[in-house]
């Protein structure tokens, strides 16, 4: 086993940890590199080159599959949004993706970096905010993290190995659309109706990034679940206040499963049923945490097991590094 062998002669205390493996509610997860590749050392230069290039390759696959879903060209693109954590790249990957889509030179570009695992909701929040002054205009939003080439070779520390237990790879793409847009698309008819953030004080160190000279160490912790049993009632109470709604108006909850003990605390704090964090688990399980990549994977499992004549609100959460709680209300049907 890569971990047991990375760690065990490294962290006295490995025996112990070994088991978050199998409690980490996670089965499968992709890479762009295969395990040989993480067992070597590398520089931060060479990380971050092997990003850029896999990242370009995976972003263009994720962008032109979701265009031919929609039976777009990448001409009929306006605004291009990327979100991103975990490589560094100026001209930034939106501009790179650009030039490999094929877009329109006057196409703008939005990249969205350091947002974490928030950044799946917030990047899809600013998207529709963005289109609410430019309702005949189309955004792409594309949502790519590769968690997996942030590893540190020399990092024995127990934040890596819970880290290397959760943590995966992946793209989502979603074209969004300006009320004056006509058509009707296939499938539910999804609506924005407001976006809600909380920032919690003396909360920086809770996850994010350390720069050192070998790359981006991640910082994860262990004191997560116990924020959102603290955090998460008031943070759902505010948006609910803040729209002028009830719990009784939300109907699909759109969690990202920042690990099994997250979704957990979730569940206990907000009195949630099974169902109701069914699908954050089902993609937890299938991909892991792909930071702000995963939320996006959970809301496709919704729409995807939905009537297409059906109607509802759902509430699309994540945590992220600030710390802060990005929240998302969609109007279904």
């Amino acid at each position: 086993m890569f971990a047991s062998a990375f760690f065990g002669p490294h962290l006295t205390e490995t025996a112990r940890l070994l088991p978050v493996f199998d409690h980490a509610g996670v089965d499968r997860r992709y890479f762009s590199r295969p395990p040989e590749w993480f067992r070597a050392p590398r520089t931060f230069a060479e990380k971050n080159h092997t990003h850029l290039e896999a990242a370009t390759a995976l972003g263009e696959r994720a962008c032109r599959s979701i265009l031919e879903r929609c039976g777009l060209s990448p001409t009929d693109i306006d605004a291009i949004f990327v979100v991103n954590s975990t490589g560094v790249a100026t001209p930034s990957l939106d501009a790179h993706l650009l030039h490999r889509l094929g877009m329109r030179r006057d196409a703008r570009r939005i990249p969205l970096w350091g947002l974490g695992c928030a950044g799946g909701v917030s990047g899809l929040a600013h998207a529709c905010q963005y289109l609410e002054g430019r309702p005949r205009e189309r955004v792409l939003l594309l949502s790519l993290e590769l968690c997996g080439l942030t590893f540190l070779s020399g990092d024995y520390s127990r934040a890596n190995l819970i880290a290397c237990a959760l943590f995966g790879e992946g793209a989502a793409a979603v074209i969004v659309e300006g009320d004056e847009i006509e058509g009707r698309r296939e499938g539910p008819r999804i609506e924005f109706e407001g976006a809600y953030s909380t920032h919690y004080p003396d909360s920086l160190d809770v996850m994010g990034w350390h720069v050192v000279d070998e790359g981006l160490q991640v910082v994860f912790a262990q004191r997560i679940p116990q924020i959102v049993r603290r955090e998460a009632g008031g943070h759902f109470q505010g948006l609910l206040d803040r729209f002028g709604i009830t719990r009784d108006d939300i109907d699909h909850y759109v969690l990202h499963p920042g690990g099994a003990k997250v979704l957990d605390a979730y569940q206990e704090t907000l009195a949630l049923y099974d169902d109701d964090v069914a699908f954050s688990r089902s993609v937890l399980r299938d991909f892991g945490n792909m930071s702000s990549v995963t939320v996006l994977f959970v809301l496709q499992r919704l729409l995807e097991s939905m009537d297409p004549r059906a109607r509802g609100r759902a509430w699309l959460s994540a945590l992220g590094p600030g710390f802060s709680s990005e929240s998302l209300l969609l109007r279904i049907g």
